[in-house]
């Protein structure tokens, strides 16, 4: 025992002593991950829009349109600002003075209350993404409920017919609508979970891939696969493991909690899930790394692939909408099946007995990649003896 693992210790030990003299190195795994976690973090510390600027032309000027108005800013979203006309609310919106405008046409409470429909009109900035999708969820809801609340007193004073048989009047059906995962539906909270996991497995890729490829540019290859290949492989990888499976305590920990993330995954099983994803990682940065002559090269080609993984793996929108030809390139990818298991664990609370699907195609993966770059070091090592 001693003997198999003596090699992997020493090349552990050698890799110790590399990083600090390589300074990209150094730069990418031990400042980048917290750098950019923190960073990109603190752009969604709030995860919800407030105050933003919604424009008013109220043409109708009545105790309905007052009591609209009122509601709308008293929303914690929105901040009314009041406009005579609405050639000026809509100079004002193309200024970006404020995101939107709300009109309210004459005639528009004599509608409602004679049982005519009635049409208030919404046009907001879509140029920000946030900001315009706050404003319509919550002008909507509001609009709607004002709607109901005068529905149900001509129900009442009209009709004669008691609150609750004018409610059920109203509203045949009640929504009850409640978001398990994301209670506040926010895209903070949505991204930062996602995001994390992928700052954690980029600055992992490139760092050992750097690594790797650097041993190929200085024509090291023979010293450092000289107790073995999989010595070699798995030596240089433990350093990574231990570095990264401290990284993810803590962004797991001291990240969601600064961000105020939930986090409803049981432990052990989020340990092991990680466990998995970082054993993953390592051959595949390793033949990543082997397929470069120049270390320059390989961090350039790996600092371009962040957003096009992050696009095809199915989190920001439905993997059964990607292209077959990108669905096929995006299943070779250990983030692809991880993010699946992940966000059930930490957002959904769900378990891995629950998520053996892609579990057994994460396992699949590092098999594949633990055996591809075993035979492409062993061929490099081959090359370089001779």
């Amino acid at each position: 025992m001693k003997k198999n693992r003596a090699p992997i210790l020493r090349i552990f030990l050698r890799e110790v002593a590399m990083i600090p003299k390589d300074h990209s190195l150094l730069l990418t795994l031990l400042i980048a991950p917290l750098l950019y976690a923190f960073f990109y973090g603190s752009i969604y510390i709030n995860k919800e829009e407030e105050n933003v600027k919604l424009g008013l032309v109220d043409d109708d000027n009545t105790s309905l349109s007052r009591l609209l108005a009122q509601n709308i800013n008293n929303s914690p979203v929105v901040e009314i600002i009041r406009f005579s006309n609405l050639g000026d609310a809509k100079e004002q919106m193309y200024r970006g003075n404020c995101q939107g405008y709300l009109y309210i046409p004459l005639e528009t409470e004599n509608n409602l209350l004679s049982l005519k429909q009635a049409n208030v009109v919404m046009a907001v900035n879509a140029a920000r993404f946030l900001p315009s999708s706050d404003l319509l969820l919550n002008v909507q809801q509001i609009c709607l409920t004002v709607g109901a609340g005068v529905r149900l007193q001509y129900f009442e004073k009209s009709k004669g017919l008691s609150a609750e048989s004018a409610m059920q009047q109203v509203m045949p059906i009640n929504l009850d609508y409640h978001p398990l995962f994301n209670e506040r539906s926010s895209y903070g909270a949505f991204l930062l979970p996602g995001l994390l996991a992928l700052i954690l497995q980029q600055t992992l890729l490139i760092g050992l891939s750097e690594s790797t490829a650097a041993e190929r540019q200085h024509a090291r290859i023979a010293s450092w696969a000289q107790f073995g290949v999989s010595n070699a492989i798995w030596g240089k990888g433990l350093f990574y493991l231990l570095l990264y499976a401290a990284y993810s305590f803590f962004f797991l920990n001291i990240n969601f909690s600064l961000l105020n993330l939930p986090m409803r995954a049981n432990g052990w099983e989020l340990v092991f899930l990680m466990l998995v994803f970082i054993l993953t990682l390592i051959p595949l940065a390793q033949v990543i790394g082997l397929c470069f002559k120049s270390q320059l090269i390989c961090l350039q080609v790996m600092a371009f692939s962040t957003y096009p993984i992050f696009l095809i793996t199915g989190y920001v929108w439905p993997f059964e909408s990607l292209p077959l030809v990108v669905q096929g390139i995006s299943n070779l990818l250990p983030t692809t099946p991880f993010l699946k298991m992940y966000v059930n664990l930490v957002q959904g609370g769900g378990a891995l007995l629950h998520n053996y699907t892609p579990l057994l195609h994460l396992i699949t993966l590092f098999a594949f990649y633990s055996v591809l770059c075993f035979w492409r070091l062993r061929k490099l090592h081959k090359i370089a003896r001779t």
